[in-house]
């Protein structure tokens, strides 16, 4: 009798986690209706610096090409936008824990990221890390990073092939801005970012930054910039990927990129091009 309820409790509790998976599941496939249902978007964006993301210091609200994307796609889905501004260390949290629908936030494509995530096959950019240096550095090249300090965001895709390829010590903060802080403050010879980003930082602050620069010829890693999903939300990601290729094919992605002072826009009209020309 004994070993009959125990039987008996062995198997309820196998179909409760069973009940739970399945439900889980359904969930998680779920989440475009979900999205529908509730009339909103929720986006997470790394408000660190335009062209991407940053707040307008005259009327605090946010702007760039990462906010615009994102408004684009809840239009598309005929919901209202959300954001929830994420940083560099939480980001993926914030996704996993149900935060967020969606990432937009700086996050170009790995190999590691997609065992993690899902994304949407469609990239919205591609961007490259360059290095900030100090103009009386002597460096030159990504070669002469070689063992020594450079600072980057947690969780930047950089981190392997500074110390891989180039032998670098790596240096991670939580932002980007405390980032170039410590570069500021001599914790470190460079600081490695989005160069479509410090390239504008410098641009926009020359006093600031007066004493440095980014001398190097080549972008390092240029990588697709994607949009990033929880894994098996199918529905969603072909929802958004159908949106990413109307916004290339119509040039509205040109046209944020542009309005928001990308400096290289090759990508972007690469897309549009063959986009438009598979309608």
């Amino acid at each position: 009798m004994m070993f009959a309820n125990r039987f008996t409790k062995t198997v309820f509790g196998l179909a409760l986690s069973l009940s739970a998976l399945v439900a889980t599941q359904a969930s998680a496939d779920a989440t475009l209706d979900r999205i529908k249902g509730r009339g909103k978007l929720t986006v997470g964006v790394i408000l660190s610096g335009a062209p991407f993301g940053y707040i307008d210091p005259k009327s605090q609200e946010q702007k760039g090409l990462n906010v615009d994307l994102a408004q684009a796609l809840a239009d598309s889905l005929g919901v209202k936008l959300e954001t929830v501004t994420v940083t560099p260390p939480n980001r993926v949290q914030f996704l996993q824990q149900g935060k967020v629908d969606i990432l937009i936030a700086n996050m170009q494509y790995t190999e590691d990221r997609a065992k993690v995530l899902d994304f949407v096959p469609t990239p919205y950019d591609r961007s490259g890390g360059a290095a900030v240096v100090r103009k009386d550095s002597g460096l030159k090249d990504w070669a002469d990073l070689k063992g020594k300090p450079v600072c980057i965001s947690q969780g930047s895709n950089y981190a392997q092939p500074l110390i891989e390829e180039y032998g670098a010590t790596i240096k991670a903060l939580p932002s980007q801005p405390e980032s170039l802080l410590a570069l500021q403050g001599g914790n470190c010879v460079a600081a490695v970012h989005v160069g479509a980003t410090v390239g504008l930082l410098l641009q926009d602050r020359p006093e600031d930054w007066k004493d440095y620069a980014i001398p190097f010829p080549t972008e390092l890693i240029p990588s697709d910039s994607v949009i990033w999903l929880r894994k098996g939300e199918k529905d969603t990601q072909a929802a958004l990927d159908a949106s990413v290729k109307k916004l290339h094919a119509s040039g509205k992605l040109l046209e944020f990129a542009k309005a928001n002072r990308l400096t290289n826009t090759d990508f972007l009209q690469a897309q549009q091009k063959a986009l438009s020309a598979a309608k």
